[in-house]
């Protein structure tokens, strides 16, 4: 399937969720998480949600991380299409970007290359571990910026899209593993 197909069909499959029912499987995404073997590292890059999008919630998991003493650091959007990432801590202000992400005002940065997981946003993703965003492109040039050993992780209520992407870029960046409700995808 094509992306922007993707887009439409998983944006509305999304809105069809309570927000009961996205919270509880916020919170079963961050219970499976402890079942890859993701947890020796320092360094954990996390997506900030969007509440008006109803994506998956990411404090559980940002709570887990917290909880297990991890450096935990989120994304602010800088320039038409990059991101900056800064450590979360217990002083970080937020401030709410144009698309409605919450973003750290400042703070300490952290350079890419010390990023050691990255849990990713999406909208769709397929069996072979492409994804769809929301076709911005400012997770795969993140991504790109990475050190090659940097495991890259999605967070979907859905499970993978039978149907391969067809239209997949040379700079589109693969997921390690996905995370959904029923199912951990390994690719």
């Amino acid at each position: 399937m094509l992306k922007h197909e993707l887009r439409k069909k998983y944006k509305n499959l999304r809105a069809e969720i309570s927000p009961t029912k996205a919270s509880d499987l916020s919170l079963a995404l961050a219970n499976s998480s402890l079942r890859i073997p993701i947890w020796d590292f320092f360094y954990y890059h996390i997506f900030l949600s969007i509440e008006d999008k109803n994506e998956v919630d990411t404090l559980p998991l940002i709570t887990l991380l917290q909880g297990k003493d991890k450096h935990v650091v989120v994304p602010k959007v800088v320039g038409s299409n990059s991101l900056e990432n800064y450590l979360l801590t217990d002083n970080t202000a937020f401030k709410e970007s144009a698309w409605g992400v919450p973003e750290p005002v400042d703070g300490i940065e952290i350079p890419e290359n010390k990023i050691d997981v990255v849990f990713v946003p999406l909208l769709a993703f397929d069996e072979m571990g492409n994804r769809v965003g929301y076709g911005k492109g400012f997770y795969d040039g993140f991504l790109n910026k990475c050190r090659k050993g940097t495991l890259k992780i999605g967070l979907s209520f859905f499970g993978a899209e039978p149907k391969l992407i067809t239209d997949v870029h040379k700079n589109d960046v693969k997921l390690d593993y996905c995370i959904t409700p029923e199912k951990i995808y390994t690719f």
